[in-house]
C-alpha cells in the first residue's frame, strides 16, 4: 500500500435507481493514486453509458506527478475527451437522439491539498467540523436562474427547463471546466455523487450520512435513504475519508 493509500479511504457504489432501465452513471475509486470521480452520461441508454465510461476509463489512466502536474494532466484529459465526444455528435446529428455526453465531478488529492474539477451538475461535498459544505456549483439553468435572474430555488425549479445543463463534456466544441483548489485535514469526510443521489435526499440527510464513523456506514445511508424515495434516477456516490 502507497503512503497515499494509507492516508485516504474511500468506498464507492453506483445503483440503476427504480425508474431507469439502465445505469448511465460511472465512478472512479483510486485512493492509492488520490483520484476519484463521478460521470453521469446522457444521450440515451448507450451514449450517456458509454461518455461516462470513457471519462472514467481516460482518467484511471492519467499519470503520477504532483497535484499541479496531475491537475494539468486531468484538465487536459477532459479537454480530448470533450473535443471527441464533440465531434462523435456532429457525425450522428442526423439521428433521432444525437446527444452523446456527460457530466463530471473529479476529485486529486495529494498530503494537504486537493483540486476539485466539474462540468455539469454532479457534484462535490465536504463534511468539516460538523457542518456540510457544497464545493461544487451546478452547471445547470436552475442555478443560472438563481444566480442571474435572483430567483428563490424554489421559484427557479418551476421553470419548465429547471434541471438542463448548461455545461458537460461532449456537449459543445469548447469546455469551460471550473476547478476550486482547498487544503485538506484529518478528519475531513468528502462525498462526489450524481444528481440522481442528492435530488433524493435533504442537505441535512447527507449530513448526517457523512457523520457517521466509518465510510461503510456512510455510503450504505446514503442509498438506503435514497432509494427510500422514488429514485427516478441512476444514484452514484463516492465517498472519501483522511
Amino acid at each position: 500500500m502507497t503512503a497515499m493509500a494509507s492516508r485516504w479511504r474511500s468506498t464507492a457504489r453506483t445503483d440503476t435507481g427504480k425508474v431507469r432501465a439502465r445505469n448511465e452513471d460511472a465512478f472512479l475509486d483510486l485512493p492509492q493514486a488520490g483520484l476519484w470521480a463521478v460521470a453521469d452520461g446522457m444521450g440515451g441508454h448507450q451514449n450517456g453509458a458509454l461518455a461516462s465510461r470513457l471519462i472514467v476509463e481516460q482518467l484511471a489512466e492519467l499519470p503520477a506527478g504532483d497535484l499541479p502536474q496531475r491537475l494539468l494532466a486531468l484538465r487536459r484529459c477532459l479537454h480530448e475527451l470533450n473535443r471527441r465526444l464533440s465531434q462523435e455528435l456532429t457525425v450522428t446529428a442526423a439521428r433521432p437522439d444525437p446527444v452523446i455526453g456527460s457530466t463530471v465531478v473529479a476529485l486529486l488529492m495529494d498530503d494537504e491539498r486537493a483540486a476539485c474539477v466539474w462540468a455539469g451538475d454532479s457534484r462535490c461535498y465536504l463534511w468539516r467540523g460538523g457542518r456540510l459544505y457544497q464545493l461544487s456549483r451546478d452547471h445547470s439553468l436552475l442555478q443560472q436562474l438563481i444566480d442571474q435572474q435572483q430567483l428563490s430555488p424554489e421559484l427557479a425549479a418551476r421553470h419548465p427547463a429547471a434541471h438542463a445543463l448548461t455545461r458537460a463534456i461532449g456537449a459543445s466544441d469548447s469546455l469551460e471546466l471550473d476547478i476550486l483548489e482547498f487544503a485538506v485535514y484529518p478528519g475531513d469526510t468528502l462525498l462526489l455523487c450524481s444528481d440522481g443521489l442528492y435530488q433524493s435526499m435533504a442537505a441535512d440527510a447527507l449530513g448526517a450520512a457523512l457523520s457517521l464513523p466509518s465510510i461503510s456506514l456512510t455510503l450504505e445511508q446514503l442509498f438506503r435513504q435514497a432509494l427510500k424515495g422514488p429514485a427516478r434516477d441512476n444514484l452514484s456516490a463516492v465517498v472519501i475519508r483522511r
